[in-house]
């Protein structure tokens, strides 16, 4: 399997969190706030890794989005274009797990499942290579 095989496996398995996210959110009844703010936390960790994967970098074990955000700035710089989205979800790895930790609502739910979306779509443009990256820009 190439790096890049790898990367889109890992993608499959982000975006698999990201539909586990949607649904729990639009189609179970009650809604389920707290797993779906959860998958967000893990798509963004799974699309941050693919990045990793595509630059020969054994993803480190760690569940830190603003961590692995950096990890993913050093290779390229476009990444702090989304950090943000990375500083957003970071909680959501740990704290909504357990009660009392952390209180999400309806409205927080909806902006953890568009930053997961966006942080997902970024990394997955750019390792299909329709993002111009760093290196595609030095080459020209």
């Amino acid at each position: 399997m190439t790096t890049l095989d790898l990367a889109k496996e890992w993608l499959r398995y982000a975006k698999s969190d990201l539909n586990t996210a949607n649904h729990m959110f639009n189609d179970v009844n009650p809604k389920e706030t707290e797993i779906s703010c959860y998958h967000t936390h893990q798509c963004a960790e799974k699309s941050l890794k693919a990045f990793l994967i595509t630059k020969n970098i054994d993803p480190p074990h760690i569940h830190d989005l603003v961590e692995l955000n950096q990890l993913c700035s050093a290779q390229e710089s476009i990444f702090s274009t989304v950090r943000q989205y990375c500083v957003f979800l970071n909680p959501y790895g740990v704290h909504v797990r357990y009660p009392n930790e952390l209180a999400v609502d309806d409205t927080i739910t909806k902006q953890a499942i568009e930053n997961a979306i966006h942080l997902f779509e970024f990394c997955e443009r750019l390792i299909n290579g329709i993002i111009p990256t760093d290196n595609s820009v030095n080459e020209k």
